[in-house]
């Protein structure tokens, strides 16, 4: 892919951006997560600007932070640099320049003076790049290697992600755990084992997911790999209060705590619920009986009740519902819960529907199969009348049968003859075998 801020998203050979080819390690500021879209990129700034000194770096996962450009260098987004770094000197990428750091940096509530900002040494050259490489590519063998270590010791941690520095002289363990663990001994096996620095970070379980990164239960990827910087806490009123179903498999993420989503829309719905009546178990009196809330629709304002010893559910507005209830605070009780007379004069102020089906007859297609065969009558002496052979072909056959007619008249005869002389052959076989009635000889 070809990114917008990036320098290397060239045009191929069928007109089509051939993009990076780094394959998701891009380091520019279009393909990476949490990237700052650079909005003052193509305004013209006055000729004595003086460019702000401080870049802000981005390393492996969501990892940013800010380093000093003492030498001022030119540097675009995307561009690989040597840092300053604890122990040695590390390698990143920058994602954001210019007049946009010092908002960030604000709103990171971080001083432009501080000490703690590093410096960027230089451009990093083919072999800080080879270097680089090279320790990314021992990652997931450590890693593997870093979790057996922990499994052996019987730790009560889960060791997420690694990530070696640039020059390969130190490594970060990033691990998530419900409490503190002793890992001195894990510190000791790995500074054995790996030869180098060793440094453990504990991250909460919102932090590994934003690291890891991945596609959430609405398809897209996840908010905190993206774009969301400041986890908030989520409780599960947040799901009460919308009217959300308390099922813990779809409410949690694959951070295995509540979804961060839950909250974007929870101030729309404590908006619209200051309308509705307090008590969740709300009752309304009524001429037929006490009816009971069932079921609640916060944005299309309808309340759902049913009866005393009934199963149907009436469904009525939010308005009535509360014009129910001060009703029953004065003491009054309305026939229904549904408004008769609002409800006659909808029913009047509507139009007739169109009928459909009382002008459609059983026979109304009768009259084209009629045509039909008046049409294939009149075919057939059209093409009699073109055609003499066939004329002459038909008096033939009628002359023939003609001739034929008698034989067949006196065949009949004979077989009628038949059929009588072997009726009365049959009736005298029967009187033969019959026995008298009186037990006599016949």
């Amino acid at each position: 892919m070809g990114c917008g801020n990036c320098g290397t998203g060239t045009i191929g050979k069928d007109g089509k951006p051939a993009g990076c080819g780094s394959n998701g390690s891009c380091g520019t500021g279009g393909c990476n997560v949490l990237n700052t879209y650079d909005w003052l990129k193509h305004m013209s700034l006055p000729e004595d600007y003086q460019p702000f000194n401080i870049v802000e770096i981005r390393f492996k996962g969501s990892r940013k932070e800010f380093y000093r450009n003492e030498e001022h260098l030119t540097l675009m987004t995307g561009d690989p640099v040597v840092v300053e770094s604890d122990f040695g000197h590390d390698l990143g990428h920058v994602s954001l320049s210019g007049e946009l750091v010092r908002l960030q940096m604000k709103k990171n509530h971080i001083p432009e003076d501080s000490k703690a900002i590093k410096k960027i040494y230089r451009i990093a050259s083919k072999n800080d790049l080879d270097r680089y490489e090279e320790v990314k590519e021992k990652e997931p063998s450590t890693l593997e290697r870093a979790r057996t270590i922990a499994m052996g010791l019987h730790l009560e941690m889960k060791i997420s992600d690694i990530e070696f520095q640039g020059d390969g002289r130190k490594v970060i363990f990033y691990y998530t755990s419900e409490g503190r663990v002793d890992f001195r001994e894990l510190i000791r096996r790995y500074a054995s084992e790996f030869k180098t620095r060793i440094e453990m970070r504990q991250v909460s379980y919102r932090e590994e997911a934003s690291r890891l990164g991945g596609i959430g239960s609405c398809g897209r990827e996840l908010c905190c790999s993206t774009w969301l910087t400041d986890y908030k806490v989520v409780s599960m009123n947040s799901a009460k209060t919308q009217n959300l179903s308390i099922n813990m498999l779809k409410l949690s993420g694959q951070c295995g705590r509540l979804k961060c989503c839950l909250n974007y829309e929870l101030e729309t719905y404590q908006d619209a619920l200051k309308d509705f009546p307090s008590t969740d178990k709300l009752v309304l009196k009524t001429e037929q009986g006490k009816a009971f809330l069932q079921k609640t629709d916060i944005l299309k304002r309808m309340m759902w009740f049913n009866y005393e010893r009934s199963s149907d559910w009436t469904c009525i507005s939010l308005d009535r519902a509360n014009e129910v209830l001060a009703l029953n605070k004065k003491g009054e009780v309305p026939e229904s819960l549904i408004d008769l007379s609002f409800a006659l004069e909808t029913i009047e102020s509507l139009e007739p529907a169109a009928d459909l089906i009382s002008d459609q007859s059983l026979t109304r297609l009768d009259h084209k199969e009629e045509d039909r065969r008046k049409k294939s009558r009149s075919n057939k002496k059209r093409r009699g009348r073109g055609n003499p052979n066939a004329r002459a072909g038909n008096r033939g056959q009628k002359a023939q049968s003609n001739d034929q007619g008698p034989q067949n008249s006196n065949n009949s005869g004979n077989t009628g003859s038949r059929k009588k002389s072997n009726n009365r052959n049959r009736n005298r076989n029967r009187n033969r075998n019959r026995k008298p009635k009186d037990g006599g000889q016949s």
